[in-house]
């Protein structure tokens, strides 16, 4: 039986944590914070995506399709919330049409069962919904990612590992012997010396740095995107059954601003995009001055947004302008006003961007000869969560 510390309590962290203790290994949980699913995690949609948009054979294809069904199993098991309710993706304009069908002949080679739809089928389905096509796509499906890292949680203790909370990764030294790991209390009680077999970091937004704090020099840059949130009120919400998603920008790597009524009964309205001004940075007034300059100093980040004006602009003038918001939920659903939007929590996504430029567009795992590091989990991470972990604890192969 090995000893692996794992460093990192969002989803992906305590599905591998989980992964390993029911392997038979001794695992010990790392995360700064003193909940589970602080971050990136705890504020997303909840959306259990499909792996209708990645490319065949990626990882995030086979993980995400391997994942819609794990997950839903996971949490019906452990009571849950959760509930497949299909999607709608809808072309608003004859331009959007031809990109309707490539995503429809996309999640076909990824055995994503979808169908396109006429408009007046598609109102069937949402009837306030605006389209000239759309795409219906059925196993999509929300549920509560807090309970499952509760649930996930639960497991590894119950399997003998620990998860200690507001203790946070200093550095770690690998040799042949094992990976020797200082850790510290967040509330100033101490340090934490652990000697394991091997390290797991699945550390979001701050995962190339946990890479450099034992010693690995990561592939890629960690930039973080702020995502923004409304929602609706409930005069709007009334006019959105379940999920519907535009036609997504082939330029970005997001999904555009969607509806998505979640396992609470409320319609979330979002997100957008932009450049945050810290790691955990959620509003504008969050600003890190090391944080930002780790971001402009990365050559990456300047040629990204050499190669990314307009959708870049047109992202920024969206959280700047209610209004412009607004006008992009009223694309797909166009009773919705301005005065329908209400705040909501923003999360950030931890975007790996390479030197080049390139947002990388699948899982970036690395290795050494006792230590994975994921450095690259975006969305559909917390759908493929299970599945993630399967492979880290195959790749870690201790």
């Amino acid at each position: 039986m090995a000893h692996v510390v794992v460093v990192g309590a969002g989803i992906v962290g305590l599905a591998t944590a989980a992964r390993l203790a029911a392997d038979g290994h001794r695992v010990t949980v790392l995360d700064k914070e003193r909940r589970v699913a602080t971050h990136q995690t705890g504020r997303n949609s909840g959306v259990i995506h499909s792996g209708l948009y990645y490319a065949p054979g990626s990882l995030k294809a086979t993980m995400a399709v391997a994942g819609s069904r794990s997950m839903v199993d996971f949490a019906t098991r452990h009571l849950v919330d959760v509930r497949v309710t299909g999607k709608l993706v809808v072309a608003s304009t004859d331009d959007e049409v031809d990109g309707l069908h490539r995503l429809a002949e996309r999640g076909a080679a990824n055995g994503v069962a979808a169908r396109l739809v006429t408009s007046s089928q598609a109102r069937e389905l949402e009837p306030h919904v605006a389209c000239v096509e759309a795409l219906r796509v059925e196993p999509t499906g929300i549920v509560d990612y807090v309970g499952v890292c509760r649930a996930l949680a639960d497991e590894v203790r119950a399997a003998g590992g620990e998860v200690l909370l507001g203790a946070g990764l200093v550095a770690a030294q690998e040799d042949t012997s094992g990976v020797r790991v200082r850790a510290a209390h967040g509330d100033g009680s101490g340090r934490l010396d652990l000697q394991a077999d091997g390290l797991v970091s699945c550390a979001g937004l701050q995962a190339d740095r946990v890479a450099r704090a034992c010693e690995v020099d990561p592939s890629a840059r960690i930039v973080p995107f702020r995502g923004e949130y409304f929602t609706l009120a409930p005069r709007a919400a009334a006019l959105v059954q379940g999920l519907v998603y535009p036609v997504p920008d082939p330029r970005f790597p997001f999904l555009g601003v969607h509806l998505t009524r979640g396992v609470d009964g409320g319609v979330h309205a979002g997100p957008n995009a932009v450049l945050a001004l810290a790691r955990e940075g959620y509003t504008w007034r969050d600003v890190v001055p090391g944080d930002l300059a780790d971001a402009l100093s990365w050559p990456g980040t300047w040629r990204m947004a050499v190669h990314n004006v307009v959708p870049g602009a047109r992202e920024v003038l969206r959280s700047l302008s209610r209004k412009a918001f607004a006008a992009s939920v009223a694309r797909i659903v166009p009773g919705i006003r301005e005065d329908d939007l209400l705040p909501a929590p923003a999360g950030v996504r931890a975007q790996a961007v390479e030197r080049d430029g390139t947002l990388a567009d699948d899982f970036v795992i690395q290795r050494t000869a006792r230590q994975v590091h994921v450095l690259n989990a975006p969305s559909p991470a917390a759908t493929a969560a299970l599945e993630i972990a399967r492979h880290i604890a195959a790749e870690l192969a201790l």
